[in-house]
């Protein structure tokens, strides 16, 4: 790893990194990708791998095999602890380091609980592959505890199920629920009767899809009832147990609650010592990079950027590829003696997915709004293309029409038990959001 050549280290594979790392595959500089996985996840289709639609291994690929043909970078499997911007040293955990000429950080963001992180244990999030497998465990699951289960309440609180927070994850998490329990399942029971299952969304805000223009929100609402979803806005949750959730005072019976509520930022973020957001996201240039250290770059979930009119860019997918890109391209204006160029996001608009022939489009900045089949038919193509992997496009595109045509779903596969038929009990990694460093890398 000793070159004479300026040494660039990405911390974090994914949107942000591995486009940075792409956009610098012929510049004259040394690469390293730290990650604390080996693999790149595409995130807008994790809910699909948790609804037992996809298998988690069609929306991942090894980041050595996607930078295989990139001589000039070096892919490391670590947990980072801490970034030393001082020094310009990036820390991992087992007492390892690598220091850098330039950083470009994207680590990420965790679910936030709101100061309640012993709901984690209660209701798991969707970030990574993890995380995904453990919500289609306990889905799937709960579907054979009602078929064993003789009194009639116990079995309602088996069949139903709570998604937290109303955002895009939240709304296709609830849409794909109810299509999956009302088709997919209903011949597969005896006992039960899976199309009585009851899905709840609830969003604290006054509406769901907030980044969405409210009559497109309106209308995915509208399409979320229609499918059978209970729709609840203007509650916020207030307490969470083992066999309940509680909206104020009101008690819902249920052993399923899954969180799509809120992010907050990898503690990395503290190891910069440079100012943040309540959330604690860091509060970059207009170029990407810190200020004090116009070294080290920050994009993806992490940065908190903004438009030119001062509003806040949203933390999706095509905010973090583009800011990926713009760093490495400042890297290497650095590089050339040229000055660096601010970020500048092109918005192609946002897109979510209710169900089957349901989805809504706000493109290109509001100017075209589009719903229903249209929409969903945009969804499955812009998904696709933007799927990491040749053979990932074919495997998914292959799965959804499977699914289209037939109503079914590949890969309901319970998975986390022990041996001799135990249950693994889940135990999620500790994160509480005024923890020391730990860095979460998602």
């Amino acid at each position: 790893m000793t070159s004479a050549r300026p040494r660039v280290v990405i911390v974090g594979a994914g949107f942000g990194g591995l486009h940075a790392a792409r956009h610098l595959r012929r510049a004259p500089v040394d690469v390293t990708v730290i990650d604390r996985t080996n693999h790149h996840v595409f995130q807008p289709l994790l809910y699909q791998a948790a609804m037992a639609t996809l298998a988690p291994s069609e929306i991942a690929a090894p980041i050595r095999y996607v930078l295989r043909r990139q001589q000039n970078t070096t892919v490391l499997l670590g947990d980072v602890r801490a970034i030393d911007v001082d020094a310009r040293v990036v820390h991992c955990r087992g007492d390892w380091s690598v220091p850098y000429d330039y950083l470009i950080l994207g680590a990420g963001t965790r679910h936030s609980y709101f100061g309640h992180p012993e709901w984690e244990a209660l209701a798991p999030g969707l970030k990574s592959i993890e995380d995904a497998i453990e919500i289609r465990r306990r889905f799937l699951l709960a579907f054979e505890r009602a078929e064993l289960a003789e009194a009639l309440d116990e079995r309602s609180a088996h069949l139903t199920f709570v998604i937290v927070g109303g955002g895009p994850t939240g709304c296709e998490l609830a849409g794909v629920m109810q299509e999956i329990a009302g088709r997919a399942m209903r011949s597969d029971f005896r006992r039960i009767d899976t199309g009585q299952t009851r899905v709840l969304l609830i969003e604290a805000g006054p509406r769901v899809l907030p980044s969405f223009p409210a009559a497109l929100a309106e209308r995915a609402a509208a399409e979320l009832r229609e499918l059978g979803v209970e729709v609840r806005t203007g509650i916020p949750v207030t307490r969470i147990e083992a066999d309940a959730v509680y909206m104020g005072d009101t008690r819902i019976p249920t052993h399923n609650v899954f969180w799509a509520a809120g992010n907050t930022a990898s503690p990395l973020a503290r190891s910069l010592g440079v100012p943040l957001t309540r959330s604690g996201l860091v509060i970059v240039e207009r170029d990407l990079s810190i200020p004090g250290h116009p070294e080290v770059f920050v994009v993806g979930d992490l940065a908190f950027t903004t438009k030119e009119d001062g509003r806040p860019n949203p933390g999706v997918a095509q905010v973090a590829l583009q800011a990926g890109r713009a760093a490495a391209e400042n890297v290497k204006r650095i590089l050339r003696h040229q000055a660096t160029r601010p970020f500048h996001y092109f918005d192609k608009g946002d897109l979510a997915t209710i169900g089957r022939d349901k989805a809504i489009a706000n493109l290109f900045g509001g100017r075209m709004q589009v719903s229903g089949r249209p929409a969903w038919w945009l969804w499955l193509f812009i998904h696709i293309m933007y799927l990491v992997g040749f053979r990932n496009r074919i495997s998914v595109l292959i799965q959804w029409a499977y699914a289209y045509f037939t109503y079914q779903r590949g890969v309901r596969l319970i998975t986390g038990r022990e041996r001799y038929g135990g249950e693994v009990t889940y135990e999620p990694v500790p994160y509480a959001e005024n923890a020391p460093l730990s860095g979460e890398l998602h």
